[in-house]
């Protein structure tokens, strides 16, 4: 009968705590170790520190490194094509949140997909013969003697919670609704959702429409009023000499004294041209398209009008033969919207040109400018006007 209720004898509590603090270890580890520090190299953690998490993912979910970062790093790669591993728009949003932990097993199989995506993550001794030894069942299969010895039958059921933690909230609702629903805070070319600005059950993961907008920032918060807690603790670990932030996101400002454009306002223009995409969407498009709906007299041409106005700011790759076919039947009714909206489309264009040096960027963006400010359209000539004192701010330290 002992043995059944373990060795140590702890409160229901007690159990709970240590349930919903193991499993917010675990996805600690995978957004600072796996997803920002071996994935994305935008972060540098100590070696202990590293190892710890490495340690406790292969204890509490047999995942391994070269693995998921592989996986990861081609999801990024064929972001909602058909080589994506894990993607909504794909395989079906029910597919990937029942299934997504299947998927990626799947694609782990690939040994293509781990001799080209998986460098730089760690080959010692530990990791070859310990980590990857037994596929990663050697791990979960000791944390469960452990808790079984310990808790009993309590244990097993702390066991299987933890055991569900990254299949259900990484694997399906991260990978699952972070590409179907949530709002947007820029048009990326995949379909990367924000699912709540409060990032904090799944450590920052939440923010993934801001994460696939700089996939090599180590904070993913880019809103005011965004918590992203994983970067919390990339902060504290900083502050303790544990982790050094490699990079972040550029944050955009702009300098009131600049009337002309220079290799420096490019620079930060093309380093930060979603939130500038996001800037023009927010301060031209829209406000053109409310004064046109607002000025339409026949009702079906409000109608029309309606119907395009979230399409008026996708790029094309996000774009399908309906949204297409929504935005002309908007701008067949008003010159204005027109006019923004092939701003747009030649502003996007400008950081596509292959091998343009920075002096031909610079020229390509003059050239916008003053077009922009003779059309007549005060919105487009005040966001032109604005464009010329773009700078970044630096990241304090």
């Amino acid at each position: 009968m002992s043995l059944l209720l373990g060795l140590w004898d702890v409160s229901v509590w007690t159990l709970i705590a240590w349930t919903v603090l193991s499993c917010h270890l675990t996805l600690l580890s995978v957004t600072v170790y796996l997803h920002r520090a071996q994935a994305h190299r935008a972060v540098d953690l100590h070696p202990a520190l590293a190892h710890v998490f490495r340690f406790w993912l292969w204890l509490a979910t047999g995942m391994i490194t070269k693995e998921w970062v592989s996986v990861h790093r081609k999801h990024h790669a064929r972001c909602e094509g058909p080589e994506d591993p894990h993607s909504p728009q794909i395989h079906g949003i029910g597919k990937v949140l029942l299934e997504g932990a299947e998927l990626y097993r799947e694609a782990a199989a690939d040994r293509a997909v781990m001799e080209t995506y998986g460098h730089g993550t760690p080959n010692d001794w530990l990791e070859r013969n310990v980590y990857t030894r037994s596929g990663g069942v050697m791990g979960v299969a000791l944390l469960a003697i452990v808790e079984f010895a310990l808790f009993g039958l309590a244990g097993i059921a702390v066991f299987a919670v933890q055991m569900l933690c990254i299949p259900v909230l990484a694997a399906g609702v991260i990978n699952g609704l972070g590409h179907y629903w949530g709002y947007r805070n820029f048009e990326t070319a995949d379909a990367a959702t924000n699912l709540t600005p409060l990032a904090a059950i799944v450590c920052g993961e939440e923010l993934h429409n801001n994460h696939h907008a700089y996939p090599s920032s180590a904070r993913f918060s880019l809103r005011r009023w965004e918590l992203d807690l994983g970067w919390l603790y990339i902060r504290l670990f900083a502050a303790l000499g544990l982790a050094t932030v490699r990079r972040v996101a550029p944050r955009p400002a702009f300098d009131a004294s600049k009337t002309a454009m220079d290799i420096d306002t490019v620079k930060a223009i093309i380093s930060s041209r979603l939130h500038v995409m996001e800037s023009y969407a927010r301060g031209v498009v829209r406000p053109v398209h409310r004064l046109e709906l607002k000025e339409a007299a026949a009702k079906t041409e409000r109608h029309t009008l309606r119907r395009a106005a979230r399409d008026l700011v996708k790029v094309d790759a996000r774009l399908d033969a309906a949204g297409r076919h929504r935005v002309a039947a908007a701008l067949a009714h008003s010159d204005a919207l027109q006019t923004v909206y092939d701003f747009q489309g030649r502003l996007q264009a400008i950081w596509h040109k292959a091998g343009a040096s920075q002096d031909a960027l610079l020229q390509s963006l003059e050239d916008w400018c003053r077009e922009a400010e003779a059309t007549g359209i005060a919105r487009l000539e005040e966001f032109a006007s604005r464009l010329q004192g773009y700078v970044l701010k630096p990241f304090p330290g």
